[in-house]
């Protein structure tokens, strides 16, 4: 393994498919010179810390100082509100143990939360390398990989959110590079490991514990690496041993939501609550957070008396039947999701037009690109073509019919990076020959 590991990282190694050790480490260092000098780390204490990781944050200072997995929304008013499965664990119990060693909501926790999720945005750098390699040649990738190394907008959660999106991101980037491995895309075709396929459900288990909603991709994937070896019986030993493990490894979350809810949660919770907060009353696709029970004392309270999973269901049942008495308007509600998903989600009307309109340009052009350069890559036949086609068409669906926020997009952004240069890349003219 530690060989393996120092082939990786080897900068003079003399494979095409891996990356460079000096894009991780240039990266990785320019986000923590940002984030130091910057002064990132000093998260505003406004709300009682409320914005060092939201709901998570809470999660985590409940760990700590022993009210076990619950206090999501806790306030001076209301201290517990009880067990949460509102988030799914992972995020919050990295916070907890950094709370444990460096203070709860403390700069010094911040610094170290950054410097981490600063490793995991530079080394997404290092898939997005070999997926380029792999698919393309060599030219996309270290573009790409030096782009996402370097592009402000790419470094932008590691360095200012305490949020999970940029390690969930790393997580699925790397999924799809095993994804490729076993498909033998960029090399000689070869059945799969069982190895392999082990790490396949690790990672998988680990997106599901960070953001389930990426699940919605893991039946196509794991179909498409599948589709050479179909009428191999022995072909469906890996598959069925990843199975295992991924559940195995979701388990005891599962387990622990039913012994504190006596209800089935597999992995999280909190879907009534924001369906009714995207597709109430009033909705204009984005999520209404005054009815957010951090937001609204009187939710809180409500939160609060009724337990989460009955609170829940409560907002749940008024948002399904909202949606049914005013199908037009929810259907506008998911056309401006899609718009914001895509184009831009608005930002506060204090915010002034020129940063507004600078944002804005930028976000639209990297999806334009992006798109078109898929299409591009499928109307040439590009290996895997297919497969990042269904990663743009299943990720957002869950966001257009919930709610959206710009960094909803993250995970897809190291494709959008790669085909973004591929598209630019494709437009050159072909050398003359001599």
């Amino acid at each position: 393994m530690l060989a393996r590991l120092r082939t990786f990282f080897n900068p003079s190694t003399p494979n095409p498919l891996r990356a460079p050790a000096r894009i991780f480490w240039v990266g990785f260092l320019v986000r923590v010179l940002y984030l130091t000098l910057a002064h990132t780390y000093r998260i505003r204490i406004s709300e009682d810390h409320f914005q060092f990781g939201w709901e998570a944050g809470r999660i985590a200072r409940a760990l700590v100082t022993g009210y076990g997995y619950s206090d999501p929304f806790a306030n001076a008013f209301i201290a517990h509100t009880g067990p949460t499965a509102w988030l799914p664990p992972l995020y919050p119990l990295l916070l907890a143990a950094i709370f444990r060693v460096f203070g709860i909501f403390t700069p010094a926790s911040a610094w170290v939360l950054f410097t981490i999720q600063s490793a995991f945005s530079a080394a997404t750098a290092l898939a997005t390398w070999e997926i380029a390699a792999r698919c393309f040649n060599r030219r996309v990738a270290l573009w790409s990989a030096w782009i996402w190394a370097l592009y402000p907008a790419a470094m932008q959660y590691a360095v200012r959110w305490p949020w999970e999106m940029t390690i969930t991101t790393a997580l699925f980037a790397f999924t799809l590079v095993l994804a490729l491995r076993l498909r033998g895309i960029g090399t000689e075709p070869q059945s799969p490991r069982t190895s392999q396929w082990l790490l396949f459900g690790l990672l998988w288990a680990l997106i599901a514990l960070s953001n389930s909603t990426l699940l919605i991709f893991l039946p196509v994937c794991g179909l498409w690496i599948l589709m050479p070896h179909l009428r191999v019986p022995r072909a469906y030993v890996g598959p069925f041993l990843a199975a295992l493990l991924f559940l195995a490894c979701i388990a005891p979350w599962t387990m622990r939501n039913q012994r504190a809810f006596h209800t089935f949660i597999p992995l999280r919770g909190n879907l009534g609550a924001e369906l009714y907060m995207g597709n109430g009353p009033g909705s204009n696709g984005l999520l209404m957070e005054y009815f957010h029970p951090f937001q609204d004392p009187v939710q809180l309270r409500l939160y609060a008396s009724l337990g989460e999973v009955r609170y829940v269901a409560q907002r749940g049942a008024l948002a399904k039947a909202y949606i049914a008495a005013h199908p037009a308007h929810f259907a506008a509600d998911v056309a401006r999701r899609i718009d914001f998903f895509w184009i831009s989600v608005p930002q506060p009307a204090d915010t002034p037009w020129y940063i507004e309109g600078s944002r804005s340009l930028n976000f639209a052009f990297l999806s334009l690109a992006g798109l078109l350069g898929l299409s591009l890559a499928i109307a040439r036949r590009i290996p895997a073509a297919e497969l990042f086609a269904w990663a743009f068409l299943l990720l957002p669906i869950p966001y257009y019919l919930v709610t959206v926020h710009a960094r909803f997009r993250h995970p897809l952004e190291p494709l959008i990076c790669i085909l973004a240069v591929f598209l630019f890349q494709s437009a050159e003219r072909p050398k003359q020959e001599a």
